[in-house]
């Protein structure tokens, strides 16, 4: 069944080139030019300091402490918000080059293992560093799904939640009720050493990947009235989803395989995406010593943000807002204007085509719509990628689709619901948030992360008691009015 699933997408990517081309680098270029030095001199004492280049073509912040000018004492900082241009860890997990449109997990393009891979052979690939042998692939998948099945205790919190509850709240509620369940695994009560064995480090990561779907699944279902079906190990990672979502009371259902591939490709494609901002959360939080749930958790929250993983659904309003062809050309005149936001264009890394919105649009159109129907927004979504990709305000400003452009109407022509978009984006990434866990737990540069800052606030003033003060600046609290239903109580006696 797999090798079925596997040639139907090599026929449909069977036009794309997935061996080196004669101008594709067999070698990595010498980043930034490479190892040397960098001379500073500094006009305002005129002093001369010789810094140190990484082959990574880094320089150590540390060295910029020796560059002081009298005032404080303290040493030359650099400002970067956002960590725009920062790095803060080394990394082999996964690479991007924006300006070209290229995503490689461990060295391997994207659209290889999008062709020929599946997700459970990419989460191997992505935690341990090489795709893996089918006897290690046996082992690790029986590991996985082994782990698929819920403790009472998570079910239960789950249940407790209100019906209406966005699916990635419950998701990361049952993540941090995970937290819960395995004291043993917790840095805070077996000890700050408890993760030095691969096996420790492991177990957690065969729970973390066999868990997250079946809370997504209890996620899905909070809103439908209906019970996921309890997980089947026998079957595949991505087809157990699905099973879960849809099989009900039958243990004899099985979800159509091409559309479980079709989602097997999504997912292998969100799996891992360097040092975006919720995988940087999960360093971060990792650095303090935190379990690893606990770590996860973070980042799942970080993801729920609209401008993170949320992005796709914000794409499919935007799309049934215009409603039509016709209704482009105006469209784009206002988000020139800045009275409209183009969303699903774009990248904060990618200066080219997001390699994965070419694989996407390809599933799209080849593996789902012809099984499922086509998306009367695929026609507003294809017009307005050629106004945009023929109009020079947005070529100028490399404005091109992103994996958010079509994700959303692959999902939305699955049949889930757009507040459950980003759960779809959580449920693989969670192997490049235990993939960069692992990797920070053997780090020798790894300390808890504490960035500086640059204050500008009041420099000293001295207490005055309460009586005397006067009201000082115009920020305080806002006007919060009260309930009717407070109104209500506090009108009756004897209310406190």
């Amino acid at each position: 069944m797999m090798s079925s699933r596997l040639d139907v997408l090599s026929r449909q990517m069977c036009g794309m080139q997935l061996s080196p081309t004669a101008g594709e680098e067999e070698q990595r270029p010498a980043p930034a030019g490479g190892r040397g030095t960098l001379t500073v001199v500094d006009n305002r004492t005129g002093k001369k300091y010789t810094l140190e280049i990484s082959d990574g073509g880094t320089i150590n912040a540390q060295a910029l402490k020796q560059i002081k000018a009298g005032g404080d004492g303290v040493g030359l900082r650099t400002y970067d918000p956002g960590y725009t241009n920062t790095t803060a860890v080394i990394s082999r997990i996964s690479f991007i080059d924006g300006d070209k449109g290229i995503l490689r997990y461990r060295g391997y393009p994207i659209e290889e293992l999008a062709a020929r891979s599946n997700m459970m052979e990419v989460a191997y690939l992505v935690l341990y560093g090489s795709l893996p042998t089918q006897s290690q692939l046996s082992v690790f998948h029986e590991a996985v799904m082994r782990h698929t099945a819920l403790p009472t205790e998570v079910i239960d919190v789950i249940h407790a939640m209100p019906h209406d509850s966005h699916p990635m709240g419950v998701l990361m509620t049952g993540i941090c009720a995970l937290s819960a369940m395995h004291p043993e695994a917790n840095p805070a009560l077996a000890g700050q050493g408890v993760y030095k064995t691969r096996e420790m480090q492991d177990k957690q990561i065969v729970r973390l990947l066999g868990k997250i779907p079946t809370i997504a699944a209890m996620a899905y279902h909070k809103s439908t009235g209906r019970k996921a079906a309890p997980p089947n190990q026998r079957l595949d990672y991505t087809e157990n989803f699905l099973y879960m979502l849809d099989g009900g009371y039958n243990p004899q259902y099985r979800p159509n395989p091409r559309l479980a591939r079709a989602l097997d490709i999504m997912f292998l494609l969100h799996a891992e995406h360097e040092m975006n901002c919720s995988t940087a959360a999960v360093r971060h939080l990792a650095s303090s010593g935190v379990d690893v749930y606990t770590a996860v958790a973070g980042a799942v929250g970080a993801l729920y943000g609209p401008l993170h993983g949320g992005a796709n659904e914000a794409v499919l309003r935007m799309l049934a807002r215009i409603g039509s062809v016709e209704n482009i050309p105006a469209f784009i005149a206002g988000v020139k204007n800045k009275k409209e936001k183009l969303f699903g264009f774009g990248h904060r890394v990618y200066r080219n085509f997001d390699p994965r919105a070419k694989i996407i649009k390809d599933v799209a159109e080849n593996e789902v719509f012809p099984l499922v129907g086509v998306d009367p927004l695929i026609e507003i979504a294809k017009a307005l990628q050629d106004a945009a990709l023929s109009d020079e305000y947005f070529v100028s400003r490399k404005l091109y689709p992103n994996v958010d452009f079509y994700s959303g109407l692959v999902y939305r022509a699955l049949g889930f619901p757009p507040q459950f978009f980003t759960v779809l984006f959580a449920i693989p990434r969670i192997v490049g948030y235990c993939a960069h866990w692992r990797e920070s737990l053997t780090d020798p540069d790894t300390k808890i992360i504490r960035p500086q800052q640059d204050y500008k606030g009041v420099w000293l003033r001295h207490y005055s008691d309460v009586v005397v003060r006067t009201a000082e600046g115009a920020d305080t609290l806002s006007k919060l009015p009260p309930s009717n239903a407070y109104n209500r109580r506090v009108a009756g006696e004897n209310w406190m």
